[in-house]
């Protein structure tokens, strides 16, 4: 074999190996993902909990709900919002537990991450300012009241069963559902999962950490 034939193959075996590299990088792009319609979710079977809101949200198009953290704000991060699914869901881990999520999931270049995102003082509302950050990143996220309306203690008061919400379930209950309603939206989970935090949150992220890891 001559050295012009050596060289010839070494510059077949240089092209197929770099035509592998993008073939890999063009089947695996989070990008590509094909999404489920939003609206066939609000069937999806989940243990101790129901969906209750299922709608795509067009580019631009989402409205803060009234009584949200943040919904008296004129936020034109709204306007740069990209296509979402919105997932709503319940969650009654115990007979006294009424746990509120949100989880958002892009229609279109998903970055194939999760990021939950965590609460203030005594939450009982949906971080919808962090979701939006969240979302215009290119993640899945997902929010929760921890199983109360309003901003103070009084729900605990005779009802430890909240309170356990509170502290540290509704987190756990929220992942593990959210991971299986992205599951079903993109047809694979996701690759990292991520919780971003202060304050409250952080106390959530931590005791998540030390309580359910997952």
């Amino acid at each position: 074999m001559n050295l012009r034939s050596v060289g010839f193959l070494r510059s077949r075996s240089f092209i197929s190996a770099i035509s592998a590299v993008l073939l890999a990088t063009i089947l695996l792009s989070p990008a590509q993902v094909r999404a489920a319609p939003c609206e066939s979710l609000s069937s999806l079977a989940l243990p101790s909990a129901m969906i209750t809101l299922a709608q795509s949200v067009a580019a631009g198009s989402f409205t803060l709900p009234g009584g949200g953290r943040g919904a008296a704000e004129q936020n034109a991060a709204l306007k740069a919002l990209p296509a979402f699914c919105r997932v709503a869901a319940t969650l009654r881990p115990t007979s006294d537990s009424d746990i509120k999520i949100e989880v958002w999931m892009p229609v279109s270049n998903w970055n194939g991450k999760f990021q939950a995102v965590g609460n203030g003082g005594w939450a009982g509302s949906i971080s919808y300012p962090a979701m939006i950050q969240a979302l215009r990143r290119g993640y899945a996220t997902s929010s929760t009241d921890t199983g109360h309306a309003g901003g103070n203690g009084a729900f605990a008061f005779q009802h430890p069963e909240k309170f356990i919400d509170y502290a540290y379930r509704s987190e756990h209950e929220m992942a593990m559902k959210t991971k299986s309603i992205i599951t079903a939206f993109y047809g694979n989970g996701p690759s990292y999962s991520y919780w971003n935090g202060c304050s409250t949150g952080g106390r959530q992220g931590l005791a998540a950490v030390q309580s359910t890891p997952i």
